[in-house]
Formats: structure tokens, C-alpha cells, sequence
């Protein structure tokens, strides 16, 4: 799976190429994605398959080589914010708490609804989202909750003010179970509507940047995106529990 996503800007004053949606790269060899060598011994031999040349993404696996389905797993590389496909046993070598030392980590399966989440129009606002979709992780290199929304760019990044985020983590204790990297909290507030909200795999988020960046049109994104959108989201709520 391949993500190509830049920033087009953020609201405090980030800036340059948006991390968490680059480009996903080779990974090995000396530099920032070089494989610890004390990670556990069930992962050694993918460990190792890492340092050597991928397959093509989208069609193998990107660990071992092997086929994989179109619905497959994912892994990702908490360092360098890239996004791995990944056949079943592979997947499940990177469960629970990552290998080689935390920097790989087993993208959840978790969809989950929030009927009763409380976002008041408010505090929407106070998160300084300029518009009616965004997700929402921890990342765990930051230390930080960050805020992604789509624009004609891609995504768009917002560090979240923290009392803000702060105050709906107190109204909502469901918040403390999102698992950081690699789980969001993902939201729409369709005007004069409940918000819809849901506890979504990271890698379901970046298939929607995806979309985004392919169908966005204006600062409103259009008719074709906003209908991917609702589309989308009927698709998650009925893979959500």
C-alpha cells in the first residue's frame, strides 16, 4: 500500500512534508530505518528479510515476498511514518507491542462506533479544524495528539491545543484505549447533524487521505469527494462494532 500525501499547510505554523503520509521507503542498511538487532527472536528472520529489497507494493507482501489479497494486513514503521503491507503470519509476529524494539507495529483490526461520543459544535471548533472530516492519533515520536483533515494537497496537519483535547478526553474515556501509531479517532460533523465518530485502523485513514487527494476539489472538496465521503463513512459504520 502506497500513501502519497503532503501538507499543504498547518495552523500553527508546522511545516514541510507531511511525515506520517510520505512515501513509503526501503527500509535497512545504517541511517534512521536500520533494524535494531535486539528484537524479539520469533521476528528475527522478517527482521532480516527487511534489510533486503521489497517486492512491489500492493501485490506481496512486503516483509517475506508472498501474495497477498486485496484486504490484507498492515504494519507500520513508527519511525519513519511509513505504512507496510503485510501477509497474515507476518502480521501477526508484529503482535502485541511491536519488534525490533517497538519500531514496527501491527496495525489493529478494531473498528468501533461512538453513537454516544460527546463533541459539542464548540469544541469541534476549539480543535481549529477548518472543515467536517478529520482523524485524530497519538504520535508516540512527538509525544503529541495530532489532527489530520483533508485538502487539494492531501492532508493537512494540526497540532491540537491541548486543553481542547484535554477536555474531550475527559468527557470521553473511550479515548484512553486508542492505541497510539496505529489507531485514530476518526470524525465527520455533517452540518445541523450528530457528529459521526469512530475508533478506525490507521490504515483505514490513509486509504481516505487517499481518496482525497484523487477527488478533492475547493475548499469544500466538491460533490465527487464529499460523496466518497458519506461513502466511506457507511462503509465504516458497518464494519464497526
Amino acid at each position: 500500500m502506497t500513501v502519497d500525501g503532503e501538507t499543504s499547510g498547518t495552523p500553527r505554523g508546522r511545516s514541510g512534508p507531511l511525515d506520517v503520509l510520505q512515501r513509503i521507503r526501503p527500509i535497512g542498511g545504517a541511517g534512521d530505518d536500520a533494524v535494531p538487532v535486539t528484537a524479539h527472536p520469533g521476528a528475527l528472520d522478517v527482521i532480516e528479510r527487511l534489510r533486503r529489497p521489497r517486492p512491489r507494493p500492493g501485490e506481496c507482501c512486503e516483509l517475506c515476498g508472498v501474495e497477498v489479497a486485496d484486504e490484507h494486513s498492515h504494519i507500520v514503521n513508527v519511525t519513519s511514518r511509513s505504512l507496510l503491507c503485510a501477509c497474515r503470519p507476518c502480521y501477526l509476529l508484529f503482535q502485541p507491542g511491536g519488534a525490533g524494539g517497538g519500531r514496527y507495529r501491527a496495525v489493529p483490526e478494531r473498528y468501533l462506533a461512538l453513537p454516544a461520543f460527546a463533541l459539542s459544535r464548540g469544541q469541534w471548533d476549539s480543535l481549529q479544524i477548518p472543515v467536517s472530516v478529520a482523524f485524530f492519533f497519538t504520535n508516540s515520536s512527538m509525544g503529541e495528539v495530532v489532527g489530520f483533515y483533508p485538502g487539494p494537497a492531501g492532508a493537512t496537519e494540526s497540532l491540537l491545543p491541548l486543553e481542547a483535547w484535554t477536555e474531550l478526553k475527559a468527557e470521553n474515556p473511550v479515548l484512553e484505549t486508542l492505541e497510539p501509531d496505529v489507531e485514530a479517532l476518526l470524525v465527520r460533523t455533517p452540518r445541523d447533524e450528530a457528529p459521526e465518530c469512530f475508533i478506525v485502523p490507521i490504515d483505514a485513514c490513509y486509504e481516505l487521505v487517499g481518496q482525497m487527494r484523487r477527488l478533492w476539489r475547493g475548499f469544500d472538496g466538491g460533490q465527487e469527494a464529499n460523496e466518497a465521503i458519506s461513502q466511506f463513512f457507511a462503509d465504516v459504520a458497518a464494519r464497526a462494532e
